[in-house]
C-alpha cells in the first residue's frame, strides 16, 4: 500500500518504466522477450533492448525487478571444457585443441591448457566459443 501511495505522489516525469520478471529466473538464465515485462516504475531502469540476450549473475523472483547488476554477458566458455585454442601472427595461424581452465564470455581472457603440450596459457574467448593466445 505504501508504494502505491508513494507512485501516485510522484510527478509524471519522475516515473518510467522498469522491467520485472514473469517467472522465477534462476542464475545463469539468458534473457529472452518472455521472461521480462516492463512496468511503470520509480526508478527507470534498463530497457528491453539492453537486458534480452544478457546473463542473469544472480536469481531474479517472479515479479522483482531486474536491474543492470544483475546482468552480465553470456559465458561462451565453461571451466573444463574442450576448446579450439588458435594461435595468430599475420598470415600464420595455428590451431590445437584445449582445455578450459576458467568461464567467460566473449573478449575475456581466461586460462586454458594445450592438449598436446600440457602447457597453461592465457587465452581471449571470441564469439563462436574458440579461443585465442593472447598477444603480448
Amino acid at each position: 500500500m505504501r508504494v502505491l501511495l508513494f507512485l501516485a505522489l510522484m510527478p509524471a516525469a519522475a516515473l518510467a518504466d522498469d522491467l520485472i520478471a514473469t517467472r522465477h529466473l534462476p542464475a545463469g538464465t539468458i534473457l529472452a522477450a518472455e521472461d521480462i515485462a516492463r512496468v511503470p516504475g520509480p526508478r527507470g531502469g534498463l530497457s528491453p533492448a539492453e537486458a534480452l540476450g544478457k546473463q542473469l549473475r544472480t536469481a531474479v523472483y517472479e515479479g522483482r525487478p531486474v536491474s543492470a547488476g544483475h546482468l552480465t554477458a553470456p559465458t561462451l566458455v565453461s571451466r573444463n571444457q574442450l576448446v579450439t585454442l588458435a594461435y595468430e601472427n599475420a598470415a600464420l595461424r595455428i590451431e590445437t585443441g584445449g582445455r578450459a581452465l576458467g568461464a567467460g564470455g566473449e573478449g575475456d581472457i581466461i586460462r586454458v591448457m594445450n592438449l598436446s603440450s600440457r602447457a597453461t596459457l592465457m587465452a581471449r574467448v571470441n564469439a563462436d566459443g574458440t579461443v585465442t593466445v593472447a598477444q603480448r
